[in-house]
C-alpha cells in the first residue's frame, strides 16, 4: 500500500518490477507445480491456458459475504463473457451463484453445463433467437430499451411462453445532493436514459400480459465510486416511480466493474508510472520499445495525453469495492449508507462481476524459443505465443510474468537479473507481448516457460486468433487435492470428476 509522502523515485537503470499479486492457489501452482506445468506444455503445446475452477467458488463466496455483512438479500451473476472456460462455469454451478449470459452461445453453454433458466440473466444486445431461448428457459432478461421489451412480448405471445421477467436497464443518471450539488453518472451506449423512464414504463404497461418488471439496473464502464453511487441512488428513485405505476419490482442491478488489483505492491506501481513519465519527457532512458508512452507524449517540452493503463494496483477491488459502494452515503437521499437504504426498501441486490469473479482463476503459459541481445541493450526473448494469446496490454494491464525454469530455481547458480523485451511468434513488427522492458530474476533460456498470471478475466482468449495459422492456446483445468495436482482438458472437467476417473 502506498502512503502519503512515500518516495516513488527510482534510479535510471534500476530494475522496475511489477510483481504480480498471487493468492494461495495460483502461487502454489507456480511454486511446486512447475514439473506439471512443463509436462502440460510439452504435451499440449505453447501457448497454454490454465484455469483453477476452485478459485472461482472462493471468489463467489467473498461477494456473498459482503451481502451478508450488509444484511442484504441478492444474487451474484457471473458475467460469462469474461472467459470461455467450461470448467469455471461448471464449477460455479455447484455454488449459490448465478450466471449472466450476454449471447445466444453463452446461454446455450450455460444450459449445457448444468445451469437452469431460473439461475440465468441475459444481458447485452439480443437477437430474436437469443430472446426466444431466454424466455423458453425462464431466464431473467435485462432489457436494453423499449424495443427489446416489445420484441420479447411478441415472442411470449407468439409461442405461448410464460410471462417474462425483465430488469429495466437505465443509464445517464443525474440526482441532486442535499448541498445542491448535481451528481452525475456517465452515459452508456446501453440502456434507457433515466429521464425517459416514464416512456419505458408506458411501453411495459402495454405489455403487462407478457412481461413482468422485477427491477431496474445499470452498468457503468468506470472505476469511479462517485458515479456508481449516483447511479445506484438514481435506481432507488426509479424503483419508487416503477412502484407508483402499479408494478412490484424487488431487484436493483448494479452491474459489474468491481475491478481487480493485479499487483502485489502499490509502491511499485507508483514508481513505474513516475519513471514512465520521466522517460517520455526524456529525463531518463526509454523504458519501452520505440519509446511507446502508453498514451503519454512530449510536445514542445510539455507532457501531453492521458495514461491509458488499467490501475494495476487498486486498494479497492472486487468484493471490497462492492462493500465500499454499499457503505457510501447516499447524498441525494439523506446521507445514510446505500446499503441501509437497500435493506430498508426490502430490495434485492443483483451484481454482475466478470473480471472480479475470475480474479486469480487462471494463467497463460508461453515457452521461450529464442534469446538474443538487443541492439539498444538488454535482450529480446521470443515466445511460442503472440500478443493476442494474453491480451494483458490490450486491456492496459502491466504485470511481470513469472519465470518457470526448465531446470533449477529462477535465480539459482549465481544468475543475474535481466532486462528483456518479450516478442511474439507472428511475422508482424507489432507483435510484442509487452511493449515495456520486463525485469526477470535471470535471463530466460530456450525451453523455459513464462507464466502470465491472472489472465482469466478477458485476457486469455478474448483476442486469440488463428493469425498466420499459429495455434490458439488450449485450455486445461487444474485442481489440488492434498499435496497432489490433477488436471484435465477444460471441456472434460465436471465437478463430480475425481482423480483416476472416479465419480463422487
Amino acid at each position: 500500500m502506498s502512503t502519503a509522502g512515500t518516495n516513488t523515485a527510482s534510479t535510471p537503470g534500476e530494475p522496475l518490477h511489477l510483481e504480480p499479486r498471487l493468492e494461495q492457489l495460483p502461487a502454489a501452482l507456480l511454486e511446486d507445480g512447475r514439473p506439471l506445468l512443463h509436462a502440460l506444455v510439452d504435451a499440449l503445446g505453447s501457448p497454454l491456458n490454465v484455469v483453477l475452477p476452485d478459485q472461482i467458488a472462493r471468489n463467489a463466496e467473498s461477494f456473498r459475504a459482503v451481502l451478508h455483512r450488509h444484511r442484504i438479500t441478492g444474487r451474484i451473476f457471473y458475467a460469462h463473457k469474461a472467459n470461455r472456460s467450461s470448467a469455471l462455469v461448471r464449477r460455479l454451478v455447484t455454488t449459490d451463484a448465478d450466471l449472466d449470459a450476454a449471447s445466444l452461445g453463452e446461454l446455450q453453454h450455460a444450459l449445457a453445463s448444468g445451469w437452469t433458466g431460473d439461475r440465468i440473466m441475459t444481458t447485452g444486445p439480443k437477437d430474436p433467437e437469443f430472446l426466444w431461448l431466454a424466455a423458453r428457459a425462464g431466464a431473467v432478461v435485462n432489457a436494453d430499451g423499449p424495443g427489446e421489451v416489445e420484441q420479447a412480448a411478441r415472442l411470449v405471445r407468439a409461442y405461448g411462453l410464460p410471462r417474462l421477467r425483465v430488469v429495466l436497464r437505465l443509464s445517464g443518471f443525474g440526482t441532486s445532493g442535499t448541498s445542491g450539488t448535481t451528481l452525475l453518472s456517465r452515459r452508456s451506449r446501453f440502456g434507457t436514459p433515466a429521464r425517459a423512464l416514464k416512456d419505458l414504463l408506458d411501453t411495459v404497461d402495454l405489455h403487462r400480459d407478457a412481461v413482468e418488471p422485477i427491477g431496474v439496473g445499470y452498468h457503468l464502464d468506470t472505476t469511479s465510486l462517485d458515479e456508481k453511487a449516483a447511479a445506484l441512488e438514481g435506481c432507488l428513485l426509479a424503483m419508487e416511480e416503477t412502484r407508483a405505476r402499479g408494478f412490484s419490482p424487488r431487484a436493483i442491478d448494479v452491474g459489474g466493474g468491481f475491478g481487480v488489483s493485479y499487483l502485489a505492491h502499490a509502491e511499485q506501481w507508483d514508481r513505474y508510472t513516475t519513471a514512465l513519465t520521466e522517460a517520455v519527457m526524456g529525463t531518463r532512458p526509454p523504458m519501452t520499445w520505440d519509446g511507446h508512452g502508453y498514451g503519454l507524449r512530449k510536445e514542445n517540452g510539455t507532457l501531453r495525453g492521458t495514461l491509458g493503463l488499467y490501475p494495476a494496483h487498486r486498494p479497492l477491488a472486487g468484493a471490497g469495492y462492492l462493500d465500499a459502494l454499499l457503505s457510501r452515503p447516499a447524498q441525494a437521499l439523506g446521507g445514510r449508507p446505500l446499503g441501509t437504504l437497500l435493506l430498508e426498501g426490502l430490495h434485492d441486490l443483483y451484481v454482475e462481476p466478470g473480471r472480479a469473479l475470475v480474479d486469480q482463476c487462471g494463467l497463460t503459459l508461453g515457452r521461450v524459443l529464442d534469446v538474443r541481445e538487443a541492439e539498444s541493450g538488454g535482450h529480446v526473448v521470443r515466445l511460442a505465443m503472440n500478443a493476442g494469446d494474453t491480451g494483458l496490454e490490450d486491456h492496459g494491464v502491466l504485470v511481470d510474468p513469472v519465470l518457470v525454469p526448465r531446470d533449477g530455481a529462477p535465480g539459482g547458480g549465481g544468475a543475474r537479473p535481466a532486462a528483456v523485451h518479450l516478442m511474439g511468434n507472428l511475422c508482424l513488427e507489432s507483435d510484442l507481448i509487452t511493449r515495456r522492458v520486463v525485469h526477470l530474476p535471470r535471463l530466460p533460456r530456450p525451453g523455459d516457460l513464462l507464466a502470465f498470471p491472472n489472465t482469466a478475466g478477458y485476457c486469455m482468449d478474448f483476442g486469440a486468433t488463428h493469425a498466420q495459422q499459429q495455434p490458439v492456446a488450449r485450455k486445461v483445468a487444474v485442481h489440488r487435492e492434498g499435496e497432489t495436482w490433477h488436471w484435465c482438458l477444460d471441456e472434460q472437467y465436471w465437478p463430480i470428476t475425481r482423480p483416476g476417473g472416479q465419480r463422487t
